[in-house]
């Protein structure tokens, strides 16, 4: 008998990728590919969604090369994607009308400040489990129908599509068949009833976007359409925002579990299970997934900017050649390091929510190099997922014993064992880092019945335990000038 794989599409923030895993769920090929960031103006964050979708279909191409497998061996596809990133395309063409405008995006400030002073703060809590942000995409897309040339007209006449990125590649892998999402990435749009699953319909009215817009929404383990290659008809079969699919990926399958991905940003879920849960505190609450015929929530924490402030050392301020090189020369500052870099380049995401903050360094002195500023920058991931977990804690009223994490800095052991030491919990690593594709490719397999939910939890291995070290006294000072750096650069831009 043939056998038979599943593959995992993660289009993420800067680089596409495709992963094929065997039966065993060990990944047989791995590849990824970088694609542009467009950045129009200060604060403004594109990506050419044609580009997206090509680089996409390469990596998907040169994994199968590198698996010497066929289409007909390809039992199921997994997709997790990006998630608020919004594209909107004609369907009759088939092309965007303009450049996709990616989550970190903040040209909508000021539609969401006009949002909160018609009151509907609240009802937009209520109702999606959001807070008023340029981070989703309901603003995203009201931008774009009222600065393309005649899109809100084309849009009012059945013309124009919205999707995530998951349904960018669902609509072009289905040859424009299925225009669909799932509750998770639906969930992230500031649009969508996550009580009621639909989309709301005075949300909608309010940004004057016609609901003929807007995807079907589908469970995230569901049999969304075939993607035809060389041609065999393959099942399109998983489909999740990339945070939920790490989540999943992580096996965090219980209320009460919860996982750190360090990723471009830093996210923080915890299973809230079939309740959908409010956060006191700044936290959003989101779907995780639906699956087996029931909805399954989570509280989030969103962290901006994570991985991309050890790119900001690579590409702007160049004194890094690479990610690994980070914890090298952080490792050099054997002292306590008095610098605190706040990377809030993109605003502040939670629990504090200012998209006015800017990001700043603190402490300088004269004695000050290169080495302070990457331990500095680092050590940022770790404060501002403490800042997360502390109200996680509160709102859930559940104390942690572990962290579970991923994400491509979670293999920096200089960073594990302060994130460790900050948070004063155990910080637990998987062998297999890669959960959020895990998630992606769990979830079609399910689908198609290539696994089940049991194979995850008893395959699950552990690569390393961090151990917390710190005083309380030592943990506590070091936070307390966290929080003064943070307070210092809130409000930033008038």
């Amino acid at each position: 008998m043939t056998q038979k794989y599943i593959i995992a599409l993660d289009q993420g923030t800067t680089s596409c990728r495709t992963v094929i895993l065997n039966k065993e769920e060990k990944i047989i090929a791995k590849t990824q590919q970088e694609f542009q960031q467009i950045f129009p103006q200060p604060g403004w964050v594109e990506h050419d969604a044609n580009e997206i979708l090509q680089t996409q279909l390469k990596t998907l191409q040169q994994a199968l090369e590198q698996a010497k497998i066929s289409p007909s061996q390809i039992a199921g596809i997994g997709i997790t994607n990006q998630r608020e990133t919004t594209v909107v395309w004609n369907k009759n063409t088939g092309k965007p009308i303009y450049n996709a405008i990616v989550w970190q995006d903040k040209r909508t400030a000021d539609t969401c400040e006009l949002l909160k002073e018609t009151g509907l703060e609240n009802y937009v809590r209520k109702t999606t489990g959001l807070v008023i942000d340029s981070y989703f995409s309901a603003t995203k897309i009201h931008w774009v129908l009222n600065h393309v040339d005649g899109a809100q007209e084309e849009a009012e006449k059945g013309n124009l599509l919205f999707g995530t990125i998951d349904s960018w590649l669902l609509w072009n892998l289905t040859n424009g068949k299925v225009h669909a999402t799932d509750y998770s990435n639906a969930s992230r749009t500031m649009l969508y009833n996550i009580k009621n699953l639909c989309w709301d319909e005075t949300l909608v009215k309010e940004l004057n976007i016609p609901i003929s817009m807007l995807p079907e929404v589908k469970p995230s383990s569901f049999h969304f359409g075939n993607y035809e290659l060389e041609g065999v008809q393959i099942p399109i079969a998983g489909i999740a925002g990339d945070q939920q699919s790490a989540l999943f990926g992580q096996a965090c399958f219980k209320k009460g579990e919860a996982k750190n991905t360090y990723g471009t940003g830093c996210f923080m879920l915890m299973n809230t299970g079939e309740n959908l849960e409010y956060s006191e505190n700044g936290l959003i609450s989101t779907i995780a997934w639906g699956i087996n015929n029931k909805v399954y929530y989570a509280l989030e924490g969103s962290v901006f900017v994570a991985g991309s402030a050890i790119q900001w050392l690579r590409d702007g301020l160049q004194i890094i050649n690479n990610a690994e090189e980070s914890e090298l020369f952080a490792e050099k500052v054997t002292e306590e390091n008095p610098i605190y870099v706040v990377p809030a380049f993109a605003g502040l995401g939670a629990p504090y929510w200012d998209m006015y903050a800017r990001g700043a360094v603190f402490g300088l002195t004269r004695d000050t190099g290169k080495n302070h500023l990457i331990k500095a920058t680092l050590q940022s991931l770790a404060y501002q997922t403490k800042d997360i977990l502390d109200v996680m804690q509160k709102d859930s009223m559940l104390q942690l014993s572990s962290l579970k994490v991923d994400g491509g800095a979670c293999a920096n052991n200089l960073l594990m064992q302060f994130q460790a030491d900050i948070l004063n919990v155990a910080v637990e690593r998987p062998e297999e880092i890669e959960t959020t594709v895990m998630g992606a490719a769990y979830l079609a397999g399910f689908c198609v019945g290539f696994w089940q939910q049991s194979d995850i939890i008893n395959k699950r291995k552990i690569d390393k335990t961090f151990t917390p070290s710190f005083s309380k006294e030592k943990r506590e000072k070091l936070y307390r000038t966290w929080q003064k750096a943070v307070e210092r650069t809130k409000d930033w831009i008038d």
